[in-house]
């Protein structure tokens, strides 16, 4: 399906049945529950068990997320995120696939040892965010902020980063194939964008710019002096 930039685009969104509302009794997520062609907006959902959720063809949109609660194993599938926030929710060993995220905010969430294919995130502010030991491929970074985010140990894949601002990623001991940094700001000598893992940035493309942000760093971590 070609990349979505509101929900008029997606080809499901006729058949969107909304949701009760995430305050009221009957607006709670499920564990292990099964979610179809089902349109969230409102409330917030707080402290959510949805360990092992599946949403197939769903929408979250009107500033609905998620403040805390688990998500873990959950299974998204064709599934579109609108301005909504996820603050400090557990996303552990989940799958998403074709999964579209638009002006989202993600804090201090846990996303370790997820499988994720093509997913979108545009506009995206992401900080703190744990990637460690997960599997992204063909996923994009498009015009976001990503603060002390980490792909620690991940494996990745066709990843690209146009137009995003990086602070202090950690790509330590990860593996990296196809992964296309060009356009991303790499931050400066004060505020390095990768602040651990330059060894594991074989398979990444940079432009020159870059390799001059670098450069410093680089000389650093090779323990070369650059004496002028």
């Amino acid at each position: 399906m070609k990349s979505p930039h509101g929900i008029d685009d997606l080809p499901f969104a006729a058949e969107l049945k909304p949701f009760p509302d995430a305050a009221g009794p009957a607006g709670a997520l499920e564990s292990e529950g099964d979610y179809d062609r089902v349109l969230f907006a409102g409330t917030p959902f707080a402290e959510a068990d949805a360990d092992g959720a599946r949403f197939m063809e769903c929408v979250f949109t009107g500033g609905i997320g998620f403040d805390g609660g688990r998500l873990r194993r959950a299974r998204l599938t064709d599934v579109w995120f609108g301005e909504s926030r996820l603050v400090a929710v557990d996303l552990a060993e989940s799958a998403l696939t074709d999964v579209w995220f638009s002006g989202c905010v993600f804090a201090g969430v846990q996303a370790f040892s997820c499988v994720t294919r093509r997913v979108l995130l545009r506009g995206c502010k992401l900080d703190s965010v744990n990637f460690r030991d997960s599997r992204l491929t063909d996923v994009v970074f498009e015009d976001c902020v990503l603060r002390d985010v980490d792909f620690g140990s991940a494996k990745l894949l066709r990843l690209r980063f146009p137009g995003s601002q990086f602070t202090g990623v950690d790509f330590s001991r990860a593996s990296c194939k196809d992964v296309d940094l060009r356009g991303a700001r790499l931050g400066t000598d004060e505020t390095p964008g990768i602040k651990a893992g330059y060894d594991s940035l074989s398979g990444t493309r940079i432009d020159m710019p870059q390799l001059m942000t670098l450069a410093p760093l680089l000389a650093h971590h090779l323990g070369i002096t650059v004496d002028n």
